[in-house]
């Protein structure tokens, strides 16, 4: 197995390493809470053996043993295991574990693998693995298409995301919290009462209802707790926030954070954009300025079929995180870089045609993260793009 971790071009849609039929045992798990499906296709063996196991990864190792000693019992030296599943919730963990014991090991984009159209097919865990192994073995083979596999990022990369995924989780429950206490108060009759100011807790006994009544007992005891919690939210954000400034000052030079102090230079563009940005998409090998933007579901889903053509809008098949960054930061560039050549190019197709500004961003979006990519990867700045000084 290759052990070099950097991907090499455009092979996750297919195989580069040339197929021996003869000295390659096949494995694909169907994955499950509760249990793991094993299907294997064993040379030498003429039936294709399909196991049920208890979710260990310990016992998987020993199974995928005895099938290779059952290989060389029936004249098969076995010289690669390649085992293959569906991305989902377990991440990437087995797939590190085998590859540390010299296994070869793939994750397959649930989506890239093709299915049955019927209006109601049969779905088992055994239909399933069968699905995986017609997939697995075409892209084994070196075939297009068949499926797409998943690249397998270093537990350091999967933990440098988690900063700015909890905060954004935070941001969202501190929006919540904040709409629950205004609803609360709303139905009361009382309106224009900020319950994120410092002193809020303190004004709340002061309020009363247009009946001149007092807050209920019962709703003015969920306000507070409401407000403690909303204060403890805002809290860990500000601690999210105070150690990735830390992280960076820190190791300036490092390769991410490089890149995020470059993003950042950008007007318009702040540290959680920048960090967003750099930790999603921008740190990854992509091939070319197609593959960042089909990463980033900035492309479209068009609908052909003989006179018939439309668009379907966006394919919403990429990272959500980064779609939803780049339009709201499309829109930003907009008011921050107005001389820039991409604002420009924006207001001459949408300045006689408003309708079609929604359409255009989208557009936007796409060149400017294409135009990102090459700042952070080959230093070129995009015309007319204003940069911050060095700090």
């Amino acid at each position: 197995m290759e052990s070099n971790p950097m991907q090499k071009l455009n092979d996750l849609s297919r195989s580069l390493t040339p197929l021996k039929p003869d000295g390659t045992l096949i494995a694909v798990i169907e994955m499950s809470l509760s249990s793991w499906l094993v299907a294997g296709i064993v040379p030498g063996i003429e039936r294709q053996p399909l196991k049920k196991l208890e979710v260990d990864e310990s016992t998987l190792l020993k199974l995928l043993i005895r099938w290779r000693e059952e290989a060389k019992k029936s004249g098969h030296t076995i010289e690669r295991i390649a085992v293959a599943f569906e991305a989902g919730r377990d991440g990437f963990w087995l797939a590190r574990w085998l590859r540390a014991r010299d296994i070869e090991a793939h994750i397959i984009h649930a989506s890239s693998v093709a299915v049955s159209r019927e209006h109601r097919r049969a779905k088992t865990d055994r239909l399933d693995t069968e699905l995986l192994k017609r997939a697995f073995l075409g892209w084994l083979r070196g075939e297009r298409d068949h499926c797409k596999m998943v690249a397998i990022p270093t537990i350091k990369d999967e933990d440098a995301k988690r900063p700015n995924r909890e905060r954004e989780s935070l941001v969202g429950e501190q929006s919540r919290i904040v709409n629950r206490m205004k609803a609360a108060l709303v139905r009361l009759g009382i309106r224009g009462f900020n319950p994120k100011l410092k002193k809020a807790v303190e004004r709340l006994d002061g309020l009363r209802t247009p009946e001149g009544e007092p807050i209920p007992p019962n709703t003015l005891a969920e306000l507070r707790r409401d407000m403690a919690r909303r204060r403890l939210v805002s809290d860990q954000i500000r601690q999210i926030e105070d150690t990735r400034l830390e992280r960076l000052e820190q190791a300036p030079s490092d390769g991410p954070h490089a890149m995020v102090r470059l993003l950042a230079r950008v007007i318009g563009v702040g540290i959680e954009t920048a960090d967003m940005l750099v930790q999603e998409v921008l740190s990854r090998n992509m091939r070319d300025r197609r593959a960042i933007a089909r990463y980033a579901g900035l492309t479209g889903s068009p609908d052909e079929s003989g006179r018939k053509r439309r668009e379907k809008g966006l394919a919403r098949s990429g990272n959500a995180r980064v779609r939803r960054g780049m339009i709201q930061l499309a829109w930003r560039f907009l008011m921050f870089q107005k001389d820039s050549t991409l604002a420009q190019w924006f207001r001459a197709r949408t300045e006689n045609a408003r309708s079609t500004r929604k359409t255009m961003i989208v557009a936007l979006a796409r060149k400017l993260l294409i135009g990102l990519w090459r700042l952070v990867r080959e230093g070129v700045v995009p015309d007319g793009v204003l940069l911050r000084p060095v700090s």
